[in-house]
Parts: structure tokens; sequence; C-alpha cells
């Protein structure tokens, strides 16, 4: 029975037009089926600016997830010393134009960070991304060193794996949490996406996570929560990921994705490398938890 249905049942029940009462037991059902769908916006074009407002705008525009007066993280992959053409790091042009959207928006402060991998002032600079983000010449917004003395003990409640870790202070304070990865291959999780960005806002060791990634990345997404996942994959790294360095590695694919699922986020950026996303198991384990829509036939995909 679907829900139009079951109302039309409550009504000739209650105006006494038949005595079989309605099933009230397939109200959960009935609840289920029409559950609304992830919605997912992709857009493709070769001007990245103008690229970003196009994939917001099927989800209702930066102004539904940034408002006046909030304070902002973008949060970029820029962990490696890697030139924009290499796709190792989110490109300069997307960090920026989601950085104007925000200040657009109304943002009182946007602030734009990554724990890197490789050595940090050469990576904020070889990436283009502090670059793009000075050239704004906004007071509001700036690129910040990571400061180890803001990375603050959380504890995990519904974390399976992990159930306390060292997290930054400022992707948990903000009022928006915006998460700008680039997908690309990567030689142990198969894939960084949006769950595997999470990883630049977190202290400690993290070859510890290494062991059961999938499931650490999923703990870490229950209380690292973006409001907003924007997938670059202007560029997609196809091997000899995450740090890359070869061009001949990279597929130049002017597409962007963006949804506030962040597992539909990454479910869909897996197909770009022609693979399913139970493929890569960050995306299995969060599902599980129920964090986010994997089955893409759940999901409202617009083309922008």
């Amino acid at each position: 029975m679907n829900r139009r249905q079951f109302l039309k049942e409550v009504m000739l029940w209650s105006a006494g037009l038949t005595l079989a009462a309605p099933k009230f037991s397939i109200l959960s059902s009935v609840m289920a089926e029409e559950k609304p769908q992830a919605l997912l916006s992709v857009a493709k074009g070769e001007t990245y600016i103008s690229l970003v407002s196009k994939v917001l705008a099927p989800l209702g525009g930066m102004k539904q997830f940034v408002q006046p007066g909030n304070k902002v993280v973008v949060k970029p992959n820029m962990g490696w010393d890697r030139t924009p053409e290499q796709g190792a790091n989110t490109h300069p042009l997307v960090v920026k134009a989601l950085v104007l959207q925000a200040l657009e928006a109304g943002a009182a402060q946007v602030l734009v960070f990554d724990r890197t991998c490789n050595e940090q002032r050469r990576c904020y600079a070889n990436s283009g991304i502090e670059t793009a983000v000075a050239d704004i010449g906004d007071s509001r917004a700036r690129v910040e060193q990571i400061d180890r003395r803001k990375f603050i003990p959380v504890r995990i409640e519904k974390g399976k794996t992990l159930t306390e870790w060292e997290i930054y202070k400022d992707a948990l304070d903000c009022d928006c949490y915006i998460n700008a990865p680039v997908a690309k291959h990567h030689g142990l999780s198969g894939l960084t996406l949006g769950l595997k960005n999470s990883m630049g806002v977190i202290g400690g060791n993290r070859g510890r996570l290494h062991h059961d990634m999938g499931q650490s990345l999923a703990d870490l997404a229950t209380v690292i929560k973006p409001k907003l996942t924007v997938i670059d994959a202007t560029r997609i790294l196809l091997r000899n990921g995450p740090q890359g360095g070869d061009l001949k590695d990279v597929q130049k694919m002017d597409t962007l994705i963006a949804s506030a699922d962040p597992v539909a986020a990454d479910a869909y950026a897996t197909t770009l490398f022609g693979l399913t996303p139970d493929a890569i198991d960050s995306t299995v384990a969060a599902y599980k938890m129920g964090l986010g829509e994997m089955a893409l036939n759940r999901v409202r995909v617009i083309t922008a």
C-alpha cells in the first residue's frame, strides 16, 4: 500500500463510510516509502569560478548553508607539495569560489586550512590555494596555518573503532563546515574523497587509522559533520595517489559534485573511476551507520 491508498482508507474510516479500520501497522512502511531522497548536483564546465555557482544552484545556492554572521570553514585537500595540474590537491579556483560564495552569503569569517602531509608552507603555496584566497582581498577570509595547540580530545560516542581522537577545534566550532576534497586514487583506501578528507582536521598519529581505515573514517564522520560537500573532479588522479606527480596519471574532467549528504557525494564520485560505491570501505561503513545514502537509485541526481 502506498501513501495515497493509506490516506484514502483513513478518510473513509473517519467519515464512517467503511467499517474496516485502516491498517495503522503499515504506517512505518508508508513513511519509509515517502522518505525524501538525498539530493545531489553534478555540473561540468571549464570556468571553475562560475562552475561552483552552477553546481550549488540546484541545492538552493550557498545561502542554503551559510547564514549572515556565520563562522565558516572551507576544508580543501592541500596536503601535498604539488601544483594544481598534478591533481593531488583541490583546485585553487574551486576553493576561491567557495570562499567568495560564503562571503557573499554573509559569512563573518571564512577559514581555510589543512594538516598537510608534506611541508606545510610549500603545500599551501604550491597548491595555489594560499594565493587564490589572498587574491580575494577580504579580511574576513584567510588561509590559516595549523596551530597544533588547537587539536582537542573529542569523545566519539558512536564510534565502533575510534572512541576518542584529537580534532581541530575550528573544524568543530564553526557554524558551517564545507568539505571540499579532490577526487583521486589512494594506495590504501582505493580512493580519497569526502570522508577521507577529514584526515586533514585530526591530530595524533594518523597512521594508526590505517588498520581499519573505512570504519575509522565513518567514526570520525559522526562528529565531523559538513553541512555541504563539494567534490572537485575537475582533474582526477587515476593512479599513484594520493601524492601523484606524473601528469600522465591525471584525467581532466571539469566536473564538480555537491550534496548535503556526504555519503551520497562519495558514492557518486566513486563512479567516475569506473567503480561502484561499495568498492570503498568508508562509504559502506558510513552508510551502515546511517550517515547518508550510498544507493544511487535512491539519490536524486540533478545535472546542473
